[in-house]
């Protein structure tokens, strides 16, 4: 690779990283070129970019990104073949890589860049693949609000009730 070749890398990875607010950092190696076409369809398929770089590349990518964005905590698991899968989704990759793992061995997580928060190792796929999306914990935010003014609804209009039937017993005592 010529140093324009390195440098329009770069630049090119620098824009990825910079415009994606979440990214994961995997090794694919050892998949047959038939899996890793395979991994590259599903993660077409899913809206999720995979792209194989080499480590340094990748670093000086990183090291350009402003310092509060704190990936100078991913630049330990820069070693060995590296495969960056960017997505639109926070638990879109880690949902791909538990499927593709039913059936195969890798690719294994070497971190995670999750809105400003960093996983490291493969143990916090389980984790990533529970994040909810910022839709669910809106819809779980209503209707948690929606709740307390539900209960006094229903206790307004029980209790409305309730005095219309005491009310009706007394009338027929009365007479």
């Amino acid at each position: 690779m010529t140093k324009e070749e390195k440098t329009a890398a770069i630049a090119e990875l620098q824009e990825e990283l910079s415009n994606a607010p979440f990214f994961y950092i995997a090794d694919s190696s050892t998949l047959t070129v038939e899996k890793v076409n395979q991994l590259r369809r599903l993660c077409f398929d899913r809206n999720i970019t995979m792209r194989v770089a080499k480590n340094t590349l990748i670093r000086k990518a990183l090291e350009s990104q402003p310092e509060e964005k704190g990936f100078s905590a991913l630049f330990e698991v820069l070693h060995g073949p590296t495969t960056l899968m960017i997505s639109d989704s926070p638990k879109a990759p880690a949902l791909l890589i538990e499927e593709f793992r039913k059936t195969n061995a890798r690719p294994v997580l070497k971190a995670a860049y999750i809105d400003s928060a960093i996983f490291i190792g493969d143990e916090q796929v389980g984790t990533l693949a529970k994040l909810k999306s910022k839709e669910e914990m809106v819809g779980e935010i209503i209707g948690l609000l929606q709740s307390p003014a539900r209960r006094l609804a229903s206790q307004i209009t029980a209790s409305g009730s309730k005095i219309a039937g005491i009310v009706k017993t007394l009338e027929e005592r009365g007479q």
